[in-house]
């Protein structure tokens, strides 16, 4: 049982000044359920209980399910420098997920965790204020001898582009990437191959795309009889390609997608704050307000966490996580995904653990997640699965066999499930499976709902980093560039037209005054000028003043910060 930040809570055995407890035994025994008389140490549960006695800093899940009772004295629980080894919370729709992913939340902030939550429904935001007491919480904190004390959590709001209330999440185009644009525009493997074409040309040419509206105007361009040159070394671009790609755009931009990407672009360090106290920081992103654009908010959430293992230094096992990302909706990320995308989501769940970096995917299956990352998972809370369709039967048996050999009749009692019960099996302290445990978890202490709109309102404005990132900034790129090189070009050769028009009628002039034609004259310079393709000349002139290559990371993001 995690301690309460004003350290108020008493009688639950030993604690760190983190807020996590540090003994396998710590139970209230006001509360505890004389279990220890009847339950044998060396029988299934007690082998169960012993599992998870470890010596280290740790979060209170709950109570062992065993045989029909709740036995509040054997507690089930996960190492905190486990945490960074990821995780997956799964069940059917009102089993408790969601204050599940709550629940270790907050005790991750209160053991100076920072955390990162994608509040989807908008029932998330209650964590930063204090639970309200009631006749179910205190049954619950009973049953599973839990001292249960309202406490909130620090945190902070963000929305994405600035739809809905929170601090605006933005991106540039550049830092996006191929990869991660391709998915969100439903684009197959050769348009996305395309699409990193046309960033590899932007990067070398030095031209940021920093809205939709940049990246456009290089498309266009691109396939421009004037641009059509540009690639033709390394490939080309053909213009049916070019068609669907700003087509998927424009389809995009109708979505309100041209508010996520500009500048002030969001500085995933941000994540990564404590309070003063020590306590971890909550980043919730709230994402109501877009809840039927579910490939963008999941792929934009991808952003982050690969913007965060694009910039973080390895630091191999820490004692605690550096930050635990908890990713909802997690199917909506692999649905539709190409082969390429799905293999820079394995690559980064694998390596941003040795950045300090958890992750844990909330869904409804463990069949909704690829094998390759559900294989990176160490910690599994499974919430009760329904069976009422052969399809579901089916998902039920495929789940069975995900877990470790156990005692437990799996197959019947995760049907059998009530609601905030589920079957839990982590990482121990030596990084091996502990036993499968049917927990009945424990109440969240924060409020389990939404925020009031005002409070969350003032609590988003009255946040230091609403004057960061509240305005968006326009500044100039690849779009104003083009734009004014193609300006000054129509104006050159309207200027060469009106010269060569002069210099025919002066000639004819000439003519008439001697009686013969005038000596044929060079061509001026403006006529050479115009000769020589002008928006060649332009994509030179531009790679010359500002050419550069972006490093790009796995997932086709900027290495580096901008």
């Amino acid at each position: 049982m995690s301690e309460s930040t004003d350290a108020t809570v008493a009688g639950t055995g030993k604690a760190d000044k983190a807020g996590v407890t540090d003994r396998a035994d710590a139970v209230d025994t006001a509360d505890t359920v004389d279990a220890a008389d009847t339950v044998d140490a060396a029988g299934p549960a007690g082998r169960i209980a012993a599992g998870y006695a470890f010596t280290g800093p740790a979060l209170d899940l709950g109570a062992l399910l065993w045989d029909g009772a709740c036995l509040p004295d054997r507690q089930i629980r996960i190492p905190l420098s486990m945490l960074n080894r990821h995780g997956l919370v799964a069940g059917a729709t009102g089993t408790g997920k969601t204050k599940t992913l709550q629940l270790i939340a907050e005790q991750l902030s209160a053991g100076g965790v920072p955390v990162f939550l994608a509040d989807i429904k908008g029932d998330v935001s209650g964590i930063t204020a204090p639970g309200q007491p009631g006749e179910r919480t205190d049954q619950r904190a009973r049953d599973v001898a839990q001292s249960w004390q309202p406490t909130g959590c620090p945190g902070e709001f963000y929305s994405l582009g600035g739809i809905g209330p929170g601090i605006p999440v933005r991106s540039t185009v550049t830092a996006f990437g191929p990869v991660l644009l391709s998915k969100v525009l439903q684009l197959n493997r050769t348009q996305e191959q395309s699409l990193g074409l046309i960033f590899h040309y932007a990067d070398t040419k030095g031209l940021e795309l920093i809205d939709l509206k940049d990246l456009r105007a290089v498309v266009a361009f691109l396939v421009s009889d004037e641009g059509k040159a540009e690639l033709k070394g390394i490939g080309g671009l053909s213009t049916v390609t070019a068609g669907v790609i700003l087509r998927a755009l424009t389809a995009f931009e109708a979505q309100g997608a041209t508010e996520f990407f500009g500048e002030p672009e969001f500085d995933t360090s941000e994540l990564l704050r404590t309070t003063a106290d020590g306590r971890g920081v909550v980043s919730v992103l709230e994402l109501p307000a877009v809840q039927d654009k579910p490939q963008l908010f999941s792929t934009f959430l991808m952003w982050l966490l690969a913007d965060l293992y694009t910039d973080l230094p390895e630091v191999g096992d820490l004692d605690r996580p550096k930050l635990v990302f908890f990713f909802d909706e997690a199917h909506l990320l692999f649905s539709g995904a190409s082969k390429a995308f799905l293999e820079s989501v394995t690559q980064t769940v694998r390596l941003i653990r040795s950045k300090g970096v958890g992750v844990f995917f909330v869904t409804q299956t463990p069949r909704d997640v690829p094998a390759d990352v559900l294989a990176q998972l160490g910690n599994r809370v499974q919430h009760a699965l329904r069976a009422f369709t052969p399809d579901d039967a089916k998902a039920l048996k495929a789940t069975v066999k995900t877990f470790p050999h156990t005692a437990y009749d799996l197959e019947e009692l995760l049907t059998a499930l009530g609601t905030g019960e589920a079957v839990v099996t982590v990482l121990s302290e030596n990084g091996a499976p502990t036993p499968v445990a049917a927990t009945r978890l424990r109440a969240p202490q924060s409020l389990m709902g939404p925020l009031p709109a005002a409070d969350l309102d003032r609590a988003v404005k009255s946040s230091p980093l609403w004057s960061r990132y509240a305005e968006p900034v326009d500044r100039e790129s690849a779009y104003e560039r083009i734009s004014a090189e193609q300006a000054a070009a129509e104006a050159r050769a309207e200027a060469a037209a009106a010269e060569a028009e002069a210099g025919k009628q002066a000639s004819k002039a000439a003519a008439r005054g001697t009686g013969r034609g005038a000596p044929k004259e060079d061509p001026s310079l403006v006529e050479q000028v115009v000769g020589s393709g002008l928006f060649r000349s332009l994509a030179r002139s531009i790679g010359t003043q500002l050419g550069r290559e972006i490093s790009r990371s796995v997932f086709g993001t900027a290495r580096r910060r901008r």
